[in-house]
């Protein structure tokens, strides 16, 4: 989904905005976001993970949907290992894990073809908890509490913060990565460079996320509509209440 895409796409293009001088050779012009920063349990079923970990430059970039309590003692004691998060609106979060699973099609279950849950089903599922990385508000609360424990380890970032205040979050995750933009850069408008890179508009409209694929998934099926917000034009208004209730 767009919002864990947009993530990818600025930690990359700050590690590589050395590329900058030569944009037509920057990975992101070419690659979708979710190839630049791979996500770790895909890399499980490779057979060759070891050897595709080390071909990446250093320091790595790589992604999980797992909770912060399932996450390796190899990630949580490893001196200069550092955790960002993304989080958002569980209204808007629903809304589009439906809709982007409606676009992915239909899903296949004890050899048989299902169709995608309608949004009412979606709601109640998600209501209970019922995820592949558990309850949506465990997750979150997982990793704020790590951040606010050891804020120099996990970073937690709001979606709509970001939306707000790109420009800023953007600094402030680059301090984060070890990686800051300097006076000279900031006056060379390079930070602004990043934000223009991996905005919604641009990502959407380069080729490789038009005809793209990723695995089965067409590239396009992760950029949506990115709005802050959107869900109140799907849920009723006991639905957006309960939910409230339960996140809040």
């Amino acid at each position: 989904m767009w919002y864990n895409i947009w993530l990818k796409a600025l930690m990359s293009a700050i590690q590589n905005r050395n590329c900058r001088s030569q944009s037509h050779h920057h990975p992101l012009l070419t690659n979708n976001p979710h190839d630049c920063v791979p996500f770790l349990e895909l890399l499980a079923h490779n057979d060759n993970t070891n050897a595709y970990l080390e071909s990446l430059p250093s320091p790595r970039l790589l992604s999980t949907h797992s909770s912060y309590a399932s996450l390796p003692d190899s990630i949580l004691n490893t001196p200069g290992t550092r955790i960002v998060y993304i989080a958002r609106n569980p209204k808007d979060v629903l809304v589009s894990l439906s809709k982007f699973s409606q676009k992915v099609g239909q899903l296949i279950s004890n050899g048989q073809l299902v169709p995608p849950l309608p949004i009412e089903l979606a709601f109640e599922s998600f209501c209970k908890g019922e995820s592949n990385s558990g309850p949506f508000w465990d997750h979150v609360l997982g990793y704020w509490e790590a951040s606010k424990e050891n804020p120099e380890k996990v970073l937690f970032l709001k979606y709509e913060d970001m939306k707000e205040d790109t420009e800023g979050c953007v600094k402030r995750l680059a301090v984060f990565m070890r990686h800051p933009f300097s006076s000279d850069e900031e006056r060379q408008g390079v930070v602004q460079e990043v934000v223009n890179l991996c905005s919604f508009e641009n990502l959407s409209n380069l080729e490789v996320n038009k005809s793209g694929t990723f695995g089965p998934i067409n590239n396009s099926l992760f950029f949506r509509k990115g709005q802050v917000g959107d869900s109140s034009n799907y849920l009723t208004p006991e639905m957006l209440q309960h939910l409230d209730k339960i996140t809040s």
